[in-house]
């Protein structure tokens, strides 16, 4: 053994490797020591940098400077564009202009007519402005005068290679549509087509597309009112949302305009991304265009992950975002099943044909409405005779007593809008009754006592004769001519036997487009049908009809009135340049209906109105007229030149079988038809009568030719006349 191993000693490094244990504790919790002493130190300098960064922008706002991100604008005004026919457009343009005000925001109005689209609509794109567009439909589904070159450039734009499918890209933009429903074929033809080529051209919609209905029936708000209203609460919600930067649009499922996943909330592209870019790879000759979204991209890739491999610790992430989309989707049908109970429950319940609107605008015009579809209005004839200074040309034709006759309708609504309308089309339109319905002793009762109030307010006015006014106080005469269509009123029977059990006569005029309601109608004193042209183009082109078939609707109703026993008269009213040189067709329908008389009229211009293009131009002269009555009475040989009103620039053609012994016998023994119209009505309608049971001998001063060219010479306009030869009327 060698001696050296003696002198060394292993005992501490035994030591160290029995207490090693001890050892590796040690160190090990040192090193936590270690470590968390620089946690604590990191998070207090990162606490102290928050702090300093805190302060800083504290003291930058209370400097007056402002953080880039606040320094952004993300709309910088508002630009309302209209197309305008009556003025409707215009005035929801004024309502929106003043509700964005509120906002904070510049607006600004500008009228389509006076706006260049190919110098200006590019610059939408970079202005960071909001554009809404309020266009209206007009006549056979084009746009309105104002609008027509906008919509002719935009049309023609979004279908040229040379502008592209990203022309507008970046500019955003809303539609409100104004229509009417009852034209059914062409409703609201020009916000839909606004709207898609706008967005053909690459343009942003920013809010689903409002439909404006004028049809109070269909309407969803009641009104064209109510459907801009609700609109423009949406509109300035979204706008609000917009000026805070938010990018959510509706949900993107967005066909014809119409969102049906906005409650998803999902975000709005960016332009220029790829589901952008791709929508406009789209057949640009689909109907309306068909906008996808990010979140449906995101619902894609979603999906599409679950049929792939997918790690498992992503399971639980793509399990539970399908749950909330089912979740979602069950919330949206609830809410589209509510929404649908709900418009189910409104439709049950008919609504007024007067809405506020109406009524604030035909009050302004002088009407007396009566319940939720009738009205009255005092005639300026029946304050002319009240003054002893003449009737009407139905007092010269048929010996009304025109103080005495009320004015009045059961049905404000019309199925014709046509261009020489003397209410402006402020009546509203419709083919059919689906409106609420007043019973005809309501309305009978207060047309009569609105039409008394009317008189008595020119009581003790100059001139007016004591004995006209004490007379006029029981109406004698009802004219349903008033506006509108009264045929469709569906207790018209009814009302009409009332007036007759008032010993009231009744003269009912109608727009030859209800053939049934004409064949179904009961006596009444004398029935007219206006044929207001003799073709089938130039019937539309005046009439401007709601119905399809309004030609065979219109043939029908002169059919129909050929079977009538009683006085019948088909009303002509010459439109110089539209309706005057068709006399042989003229003839044609005059042998189709065989009426008792024709009245021949030129049209009366009731001034500038932007719903008709007619001008005084329009207005043929008395003498034009008189020829025009030679030329047709030529080609009808049954018929003759009977009266003459001059005022009222009208002729009276009558059957020659009113011609007596070379006496004409127009006039109407009103007596005599009450007693027969009560004969009838005891009888069942057994006992029938005809025109010639009641007529009476036409005085000599209203006869075609006289002296006194259709003026009572009772009268002091007549008296006047003669001396100072002036027949300028009252």
């Amino acid at each position: 053994m060698d001696p050296s191993l003696d002198t060394w000693d292993f005992s501490p490094l035994i030591s160290l490797w029995i207490h090693r244990f001890y050892i590796y504790w040690g160190f090990a919790f040192g090193i936590s020591l270690w470590i968390c002493f620089q946690i604590v130190i990191r998070k207090q300098d990162k606490t102290s940098q928050e702090k300093s960064l805190s302060k800083a922008t504290r003291d930058l706002v209370t400097n007056g400077y402002i953080s880039l991100q606040e320094k952004e604008v993300f709309v910088s005004g508002v630009k309302i564009f209209y197309g305008s026919q009556t003025g409707t457009a215009k005035g929801f343009a004024t309502i929106l202009a003043e509700a964005v005000t509120c906002l904070g925001l510049p607006v600004a109005i500008i009228n389509l007519k006076e706006y260049d689209p190919d110098d200006h609509l590019v610059e939408e794109v970079t202005s960071k402005s909001v554009c809404a567009f309020l266009v209206a439909t007009y006549t056979d589904g084009r746009p309105t005068e104002s609008a027509e070159w906008f919509c002719k450039w935009l049309e023609e734009a979004s279908i040229d290679f040379r502008f592209g499918q990203t022309y507008l890209k970046g500019m955003r933009y809303a539609v409100f549509g104004l229509g009417n429903s009852a034209y059914a074929s062409h409703f609201n033809k020009i916000g839909k087509n606004v709207d898609k080529w706008l967005w053909m051209l690459g343009a942003h919609r920013v809010m689903t597309r409002g439909e404006g209905d004028c049809n109070v029936v269909k309407s969803k708000h009641g009104s064209i009112e109510g459907d801009f209203r609700a609109w423009k609460t949406k509109f300035i919600s979204r706008l609000r949302a917009l000026s805070k930067g938010e990018k959510k649009s509706c949900g993107g499922n967005c066909k014809k305009g119409r969102c049906k996943s906005s409650q998803h909330g999902s975000e709005e592209m960016e332009p220029g991304s790829p589901a952008q870019d791709g929508l406009h790879q789209r057949d640009t000759e689909e109907e309306e265009p068909f906008a996808s979204t990010s979140e449906e991209d995101s619902s894609t890739e979603d999906h599409q992950s679950l049929s792939s491999v997918v790690d498992v610790e992503d399971l639980g992430k793509i399990m539970n975002h399908v749950k909330k989309e089912k979740r979602e989707k069950e919330q949206q049908e609830e809410k589209t099943s509510l929404f649908r109970n709900t418009v189910k429950n409104e439709a049950s319940e008919r609504r007024a044909m007067i809405t506020p609107a109406l009524r604030e605008a035909l009050t302004k015009q002088g009407y007396q409405l009566i319940g939720s579809h009738s009205g009255v209005k005092l005639c300026r004839w029946t304050k002319s005779m009240l003054r002893g200074r003449g009737g009407c040309y139905k007092h010269t034709f048929y010996g009304i007593e025109s103080h005495r006759c009320m004015e009045t309708t059961p049905s404000l609504a019309c199925a014709n809008k046509c261009v020489f309308c003397w209410r402006h089309h402020t009546n509203p339109v419709g083919t059919e009754w689906r409106w609420k319905m007043d019973q005809p002793e309501m309305i009978l009762k207060e047309a009569i006592e609105n039409h008394q109030s009317m008189i008595k307010q020119f009581k003790g006015v100059p001139g007016v004769k004591e004995e006209r006014f004490e007379e006029g106080m029981t109406v004698k005469h009802c004219a349903l001519s008033l506006v509108g269509e009264p045929i469709m009123y569906p207790e018209i029977n009814r009302f009409l036997k009332l007036l007759h059990e008032c010993k009231i006569s009744s003269f009912l005029v109608t727009n030859a487009q209800f053939p049934v309601e004409i064949k179904n109608l009961k006596p009444v004193t004398q029935l007219y049908v206006s044929v207001d042209a003799s073709t089938k183009d130039s019937l539309k082109k005046i009439d401007r009809p709601l119905f399809k078939d309004f030609w065979q609707r219109f043939l029908d109703s002169l059919k129909a009135l050929a079977a009538k026993q009683q006085r019948t008269v088909y009303r002509l009213t010459l439109v110089k340049a539209w309706n005057v040189d068709e006399l042989q067709a003229y003839a044609e329908l005059v042998s189709l209906g065989s009426p008792d008389f024709i009245e021949v009229k030129g049209v009366t211009y009731c001034g500038e109105s932007s719903a008709s293009s007619l001008t005084m131009a329009n207005v043929p002269w008395h003498e034009e007229v008189v020829r025009f009555v030679h030329e047709l009475v030529d080609l009808i040989p049954n018929y003759e030149i009977a009266c003459e009103h001059e005022h009222s620039n009208c002729l009276l053609i009558a059957h020659k079988k009113f011609k007596i012994d070379r006496e004409w016998w127009t006039w109407i023994n009103y007596n005599r038809f009450q007693e027969l119209i009560q004969e009838y009505e005891d009888s069942g309608g057994s006992k029938t009568f005809s025109a010639e049971d009641y007529m009476a001998k036409t005085p000599h001063w209203a006869l075609f030719g006289a002296s006194e060219r259709g003026f009572d010479p009772k009268d002091t306009r007549y008296q006047r006349k003669n001396k100072s030869k002036d027949i300028s009327g009252c």
